[in-house]
């Protein structure tokens, strides 16, 4: 079992940054890849970020490419996503997202149904 929580969502003007965690407990992070998705009102889940057990891989969408970078700090057992250039349209409740299936360590994962363990989310709204 693996339990996440998300922090450092918040309201931020467009053109700002913001970076957001991920802790994890129960389960060492450092056997998971990882992931960062959204939901932006009344849309579907989209991925946004997606990192590798060893971190040496990383995939984003276009929408995000340039302005958004996803890290880990395996012995911190927490990921982040640091969060620049921000458009009104990134406003959404960003969730992580973690999956411990046996991979290659420099798998990256990009499907919602990859993954097996969610947190909550947290909600970042950005202003125009």
């Amino acid at each position: 079992q693996v339990q996440l929580v998300e922090s450092g969502g918040g309201l931020v003007q467009a053109g700002g940054s913001l970076r957001v965690s991920c802790a994890a407990s129960g389960r060492t992070l450092s056997s998971c890849a990882m992931g960062w998705f959204r939901q932006p009102p009344g849309k579907e889940r989209e991925f946004v970020a997606a990192i590798s057990r060893n971190g040496i891989t990383t995939y984003y969408p276009d929408s995000v490419k340039g302005r958004f970078t996803i890290s880990r700090d395996n012995a911190k057992n927490t990921i982040y996503l640091q969060m620049n250039s921000l458009k009104p349209e990134d406003t959404a409740v960003y969730y992580c997202a973690a999956s411990p299936r046996a991979a290659a360590p420099n798998t990256v994962r990009i499907l919602p149904g990859e993954y097996d363990y969610w947190g909550p989310g947290t909600q970042v709204t950005i202003s125009s």
